[in-house]
């Protein structure tokens, strides 16, 4: 039996129990804070190897990026520069996968039970 990943229970089935939903919960942090790290990962490398930063300060630059601070340092390579652009796109998009990531079983827990229930009342009615 594979267990597919990102793959939520159709409105025609039950809710998800507690304690599989925090489960599910917990494994998307888990894949949420995975892409984070590699984020981060490349940040420090490209600063690194583009700027020759200590990998210390090359940490603080890429962390003050993906949160959407700013670098820390003044930028001196024309390549350091690019490379800094490009990473604070990329860096933008990866915190609206991550919050999407994160944030998916919680609106599909949601809708589910808001389908659910409004299936209990049209029966009720009927």
């Amino acid at each position: 039996m594979s267990k597919k990943i990102f793959v939520f229970e159709s409105q025609t089935k039950p809710l998800l129990s507690r304690p599989a939903f925090f489960a599910r919960l917990v494994f998307n942090i888990g894949i949420g804070f995975f892409f984070i790290c590699i984020s981060l990962g490349i940040g420090m490398v490209g600063y690194h190897y583009f700027e020759h930063f200590s990998w210390i300060d090359s940490f603080a630059n890429a962390a003050m990026i993906l949160s959407g601070m700013g670098p820390l340092t003044a930028l001196q390579t024309k390549a350091g520069k690019l490379f800094a652009g490009f990473y604070a796109l990329f860096s933008g998009l990866a915190l609206i996968v991550v919050v999407g990531i994160i944030f998916a079983p919680m609106v599909h827990r949601f809708l589910h039970k808001f389908h659910l229930e409004d299936e209990e009342s049209k029966t009720e009615d009927s």
